[in-house]
């Protein structure tokens, strides 16, 4: 799935009860997480519900980085908004993720009216999570 099928999905339904039952299906489609990333290291603070996020750093066939993430909640809204952001940044090159603007992403859908300010918060955790792993990565490649 890309974010262009997430966005046409979203654009055909209309009601965000609708919206909030796909969004918790695509949580659904998220590949699982072992146990063992369940740990402390992987835990996103600054979310209201338990959040984790797992990344694995691997090389493209011109040995650049590319970052994939696993991604796993308690919270089954949240599970769906964390297969969101995966689908825009995992597997990308940290400098792809860091030009990327998921938030704006998620505002363009109309999150921001629709989320409570603790899981804006939470996804703001997220976001900068990630960009924190594409900083590091970064700066151990140079």
């Amino acid at each position: 799935m890309t974010i262009d099928d997430i966005r046409e999905n979203f654009a055909l339904l209309d009601e965000w009860d609708d919206r909030y039952r796909y969004v918790i299906e695509l949580g659904r489609t998220l590949e699982p997480m072992p146990e063992s990333e369940h740990n402390a290291a992987n835990k996103v603070s600054g979310c209201a519900s338990q959040v984790w996020l797992s990344r694995k750093l691997e090389r493209d066939d011109n040995g650049e980085p590319r970052l994939s993430y696993l991604g796993d909640s308690d919270a089954h809204i949240v599970r769906g908004l964390i297969a969101i952001l995966l689908t825009l940044v995992s597997g990308r090159s940290p400098k792809q993720i860091l030009e990327a603007e998921p938030l704006a992403v998620f505002d363009e859908l109309g999150f921001r009216e629709h989320l409570t300010p603790q899981r804006s918060n939470g996804l703001r955790s997220m976001v900068e999570r990630i960009r924190h792993d594409a900083r590091d990565t970064l700066a151990a490649s140079t």
